[in-house]
């Protein structure tokens, strides 16, 4: 790959992901506005408030991590994004894949929450930190499913990479990792929602109960960092699924099309289920999707 190529693939990465990410966030507030029987916001009003919001100054401070957390955060999610590959067509948006490159990720992942909860615990009013506890409280519960079945993923197709595991269910959709490890999907699935913040386990920013917990005092810059982290990182997980269980993407449009597919599941699950307490989403994860994450790492130790 040319120079030229590689810093087109740098630059490319975060605007395809960011803009995208936000179009998602967007059409949910329309789906979800429709379901509850009202008008959401414009599809493009995410991205409108993300450009005010560069535009204004932040107010508040409380020390050095305050100003911090939120760079933290966006530098960990933006740099788990070069290592998820957007297509397997070629050397375009591959990323900087290498041999063990799934595990690199699942460890990048966390790094979003640790920054928000630097950040956030400088703050000068409780919902931050409450939010930030409630978060990483239900972190514990969703990555267990999810380690399990990245687990069952890589002794299945004998490999860490996430390039190589999307070549291996290259030959159709019958390939597709999905159909192959159903249970695993399945267990893995739980956790997607989790990790998406999606109802019922959007517990760390409750509106009517912690007052938008972790971003309560962010405002500014430093809301537009995190607005813009949120959709990173929603397309970052998106895509990471696509490529470990629906085979990958040849093209954008093929991307787009199996990302907003997966996502219109999270959405409509998010529509019509109640928010989980913190130990309920807790007790949920570690009963039935471990369970049903266990159960696929047997029948895949026996065969």
């Amino acid at each position: 790959m040319s120079m030229g190529m590689k810093i087109l693939n740098i630059v490319a990465y975060p605007f395809i992901a960011f803009i995208v990410g936000m179009l998602y966030m967007g059409i949910a507030r329309n789906i979800i506005g429709r379901i509850h029987r009202r008008w959401g916001p414009p599809v493009f009003q995410n991205l409108i408030d993300v450009f005010k919001l560069y535009r204004k100054r932040e107010a508040g401070s409380h020390g050095v991590m305050f100003h911090l957390g939120p760079i933290i955060m966006v530098t960990g999610i933006v740099s788990c994004l070069y290592f998820v590959p957007l297509l397997n067509n070629g050397v375009w948006l591959k990323g900087f894949s290498f041999e063990g490159d799934l595990i690199l990720v699942t460890y990048l992942m966390v790094l979003g929450s640790l920054g928000m909860a630097l950040g956030v615990g400088q703050g000068g009013v409780p919902f931050g930190v409450m939010g930030v506890t409630r978060g990483l409280t239900r972190l514990i519960g969703l990555e267990i499913p999810y380690f399990i079945a990245i687990i069952v993923l890589m002794a299945h197709y004998n490999t860490a990479s996430i390039n190589k595991i999307m070549e291996l269910q290259a030959g159709g959709i019958t390939h597709w990792g999905m159909f192959k490890l159903p249970l695993a999907f399945i267990a893995s699935l739980f956790s997607f929602w989790g990790m998406m913040g999606a109802s019922p386990f959007d517990i760390p920013g409750a509106p009517q109960e912690v007052a938008s917990g972790p971003a309560t005092e962010f405002g500014g810059k430093y809301l537009a960092l995190m607005m813009t982290s949120r959709g990173i990182f929603g397309f970052l997980k998106l895509t990471l699924w696509v490529d470990l269980f629906m085979g990958g993407a040849a093209t954008i449009l093929i991307l787009i099309g199996k990302t907003f597919l997966l996502f219109l599941t999270v959405l409509f699950v998010s529509a019509v289920y109640s928010r989980f307490k913190v130990e309920q989403a807790v007790d949920f994860m570690w009963r039935y999707p471990t369970l049903i994450g266990l159960i696929a790492l047997v029948i895949e130790m026996v065969r």
